[in-house]
């Protein structure tokens, strides 16, 4: 049994989108992050830089283990089933590749546009266009390597296109435009369509943010340093 500690975003839809393919059993804890969940002391054990998703494994000899970055998690359950990742060295050598490329640029990228997108509409104009100009720089960069391929790594799918997919799945709603991306945008129906990524979007959807989020609700988001999470965990302490 893996124990997920979630909350529907793009970067919680990726675990939840392989441990649906993988038809793996997991039990569901919210992490309400517009609640500050996250400071949790017992959370914060499982992943120290108090963001989700995580997981603990419970089907291993000897005690859990505990895994928190998406990434990580995705490679780990990925070679403890051997699903979803190539067996040659230079097939594992690329999957690496996409794992670090999309942690490093596409998803922080995805990520701080988002902000300015959903968060601080009109806010900064210069912020805005930087992180949409790199957004849509990694567009370019999946589309050219989709040009002649199914999926990323090739013919096979893989861990390299759960990671990538969710920030592409929202291009929209970012005000991307995959009209100059025919490749990708082939590729995101393809794997939208899967029953198990439908089902794994749709995993505690629910939760969803219906509007938008309070002050005390940005406090705890936006405005983190180490001396506020140090605070969040003394409030809920207390």
């Amino acid at each position: 049994m893996i124990d997920f500690f979630y909350w529907p975003t793009p970067n919680g839809w990726k675990v939840s989108i392989l441990l649906e393919e993988l038809g793996m059993p997991y039990k569901m804890h919210p992490v309400n992050i517009g609640k500050g969940d996250q400071f949790d002391p017992d959370f914060l054990k499982i992943s120290p830089n108090n963001r989700m998703p995580a997981i603990i494994d419970h089907d291993v000899d000897g005690d859990p283990i505990s895994l928190f970055e998406s990434g990580a998690i995705l490679l780990y359950l990925a070679e403890k089933t051997g699903r979803f990742i190539p067996n040659s060295v230079i097939g594992k050598k690329e999957a690496m590749e996409w794992l670090f490329w999309q942690t490093g640029n596409q998803g922080p990228m995805a990520g701080q546009l988002s902000h300015f997108v959903n968060y601080a509409v009109g806010e900064n104009k210069y912020s805005h266009d930087r992180y949409a100009n790199e957004y849509e720089r990694c567009l370019g960069v999946l589309d050219r390597r989709l040009k002649t391929r199914q999926f990323i790594l090739g013919e096979e799918y893989s861990i390299a296109d759960i990671i990538n997919w969710p920030w592409v799945l929202i291009a929209k709603p970012l005000g991307a435009s995959l009209e100059n991306f025919p490749h990708l945008a082939d590729w995101r129906n393809r794997i939208k369509n899967r029953p198990a990524v439908k089902k794994a979007v749709d995993l505690g959807k629910e939760l969803r943010r219906s509007a938008p989020p309070t002050e005390e609700e940005r406090k705890i988001l936006f405005n983190q340093t180490s001396m506020s999470s140090i605070a969040e965990r003394t409030d809920k302490k207390s």
